[in-house]
């Protein structure tokens, strides 16, 4: 049984396809590097796989089953959550606010709740962080937060939107360590998406990449190379790899960090 199997979808958002005629199969215990241009459809794909839009046509199974809403073996971190209304809990009060579905406001917890809330906490390492409001924390701390968060219920697959989005680089290689010793310890598959390859390196098993309303999965030598970008963009493409690093371009523009400025 795959993690996530993808079987000639079609998904349309704001009456466009974003995805058309996909078939891919992702399997278990796999950490998902997801990439592509903005407006590709990575939010969107996220968002089918939680059952909260339906596919246009084509079948999409999640863990065996069809993809629905509420499904407590997949666990969330949506982009750019918002922590405004929230900056003066605890962590330990953040954590339990998710827990039984409760986002609002804070539930009262059964000796079970709060032992999974402390197991949560432990697993990111963010048991200190439990006692510390969250005004006092930092963008990488508050990260460890909401994975604790998403790991509540003990999920099997692990969608993580954007996570690296305003961390400076030696946050978001704290983020990417920590996703990947979690990924490992609990036998999960997580699918991660970032607008940048490099940070990701060395910790993924494979690359999803998105372009013009198609996907390529695969090892990363497999998918970022000139002939596949250049499909998914749309035009000439090409891949220079240096010093343990790679740069996706187009002519002399650096592509990936060129939609993470625009999208910034």
């Amino acid at each position: 049984m795959s993690a996530l199997s993808l079987q000639q979808v079609t998904v349309s958002f704001a009456g466009r396809a974003v995805l058309s005629d996909v078939t891919l199969e992702i399997g278990q215990g796999l950490f998902i590097g997801m990439l592509g241009p903005n407006g590709a459809g990575k939010t969107t794909l996220m968002r089918t796989v939680l059952g909260l839009i339906r596919p246009a046509g084509g079948r999409i199974r999640v863990l065996g089953e069809p993809a629905s809403s509420g499904n407590a073996a997949v666990g969330y971190i949506p982009q750019l959550r918002s922590l405004a209304g929230n900056m003066r809990l605890r962590g330990w009060d953040f954590v339990a606010s998710a827990c039984n579905g409760h986002r609002w406001g804070l539930p009262i917890l059964s000796r079970a709740g709060r032992q999974e809330v402390h197991w949560a906490l432990d697993m990111v390492g963010a048991t200190e962080l439990a006692r510390r409001p969250l005004m006092e924390t930092s963008g990488g701390e508050r990260q460890r937060l909401l994975l604790a968060q998403a790991l509540l219920g003990r999920p099997r697959l692990l969608l993580l939107d954007e996570p690296l989005i305003s961390l400076d680089p030696h946050h978001q290689h704290g983020v990417v360590t920590l996703v990947k010793q979690v990924q490992q310890e609990l036998g999960i598959t997580v699918i991660f998406s970032a607008h940048e390859l490099n940070p990701l390196l060395g910790a993924i098993d494979q690359v999803l990449y998105l372009g013009r309303g198609q996907a390529a999965l695969g090892k990363v030598d497999e998918v970022i190379t000139k002939p596949v970008l250049s499909r998914l963009y749309g035009s000439n493409i090409d891949v220079i790899r240096m010093k343990n690093r790679i740069f996706v371009m187009a002519g002399d523009v650096e592509v990936e960090k060129e939609e993470h400025c625009h999208h910034a």
